[in-house]
């Protein structure tokens, strides 16, 4: 699983123009998954997240995590993430999941982050989301397990 996750101040996504899931502060999570990509992942992940220490303490020094600050966690399915640009103009998406398989996984991420006590947003898988955000930083972190 890849993923690309932003320290916010606010992010939403809107599928058609309907708001399908918004949080304040705290973490947009665009997630990717691959072949071979497991629930082991998904759990690794969503642990990798919840203590990921990226939010400002008092002195403003990356020094909290979500699960101590605000526990709330955009996560966006985004197969673009394993997009490969080594040859030519035009991305190849072999490497992505395929639906029927990145899904599951995607929804076991979301379960996971709930169980451990983050308020989560999602986007809709299988659509096309405008996803919006306010960067606050910014703070962008490549995760790749």
């Amino acid at each position: 699983m890849r993923a690309v996750v932003q320290r916010v101040t606010e992010a939403s996504v809107r599928v058609h123009g309907e708001l399908v899931g918004a949080i304040g502060a705290g973490l947009c999570v665009l997630v990717g998954v691959t072949h071979g990509d497991t629930s082991a992942e998904a759990i690794k992940l969503a642990a990798k997240l919840w203590n990921l220490r990226v939010m400002a303490d008092e002195a403003g020094v990356m020094n909290r995590s979500v699960a101590e600050t605000t526990k709330a966690v955009l996560v966006v399915s985004q197969f673009t993430l394993y997009g490969n640009t080594e040859r030519g103009r035009r991305p190849s998406w072999i490497d992505a999941a395929r639906p029927e398989v990145a899904e599951p996984l995607i929804d076991e991420l979301v379960a996971e982050l709930g169980r451990l006590g983050a308020f989560v947003a999602t986007g809709r898988f299988r659509t096309d989301m405008a996803v919006s955000l306010t960067n606050d930083g910014p703070v962008t972190v490549l995760i790749d397990l």
